[in-house]
């Protein structure tokens, strides 16, 4: 707690996220991150078994691992539905994973998220690094950030949904979003 001109407040502040630019294989970078009050290994655990993923991410349908290196991905998207197959391209547990596309892949992407200790020692800084190719190039990518879909608009609130379940055990709703499932 401390106090303000205005009254005494809760020290709760939002989720780091950054806009960052990064290079990727693709013609769309970026870099986001959020700090969770979390340990890394906890918070890489959770992130390595893919099939969590669509509990914090609202646009994953589905994530089926064929093996410990190789996944099945279904996405919802502007269009439609995308699937593709991924593969882990650098594995450290508690610090980072990498992944690509296996050849032939509908979505053309590529990332890393890292866990990194925060600083004084409030948990971990999750940091999204996400390269992709949109679909119809930078008109595709017009109209997902139009509807809300684009994947670093996406990419936020995924983190943003992790850092409530991973401290909470729940991901917050508001009274507007009521009756809907929880993504």
């Amino acid at each position: 707690m401390y106090a303000t001109e205005n009254g005494t407040h809760a020290e709760i502040l939002p989720p780091a996220v950054k806009k960052e630019k990064h290079e990727g294989p693709y013609p769309s970078s970026f870099a986001c991150a959020v700090t969770i009050n979390r340990p890394a290994d906890e918070l890489y655990a959770f992130w390595r078994d893919f099939t969590n993923l669509p509990k914090v991410m609202e646009n994953i349908e589905r994530v089926t691992c064929a093996d410990d290196r190789r996944s099945h991905w279904v996405v919802s998207g502007p269009r439609g539905d995308a699937e593709w197959d991924s593969e882990i391209t650098e594995d450290e547990p508690g610090r980072r994973i990498s992944w690509a596309p296996l050849p032939d892949a509908s979505v053309d992407n590529a990332g890393t998220i890292e866990f990194r200790p925060a600083t004084e020692g409030r948990g971990t800084e999750v940091r999204a690094l996400i390269s992709f190719k949109p679909p119809m190039g930078g008109a595709g990518r017009m109209v997902a950030g139009w509807m809300q879909k684009d994947p670093h608009i996406q990419a936020k609130r995924d983190l943003r949904r992790l850092k409530q379940i991973m401290e909470t055990g729940e991901i917050a709703t508001s009274p507007a979003n009521q009756g809907k499932p929880a993504s």
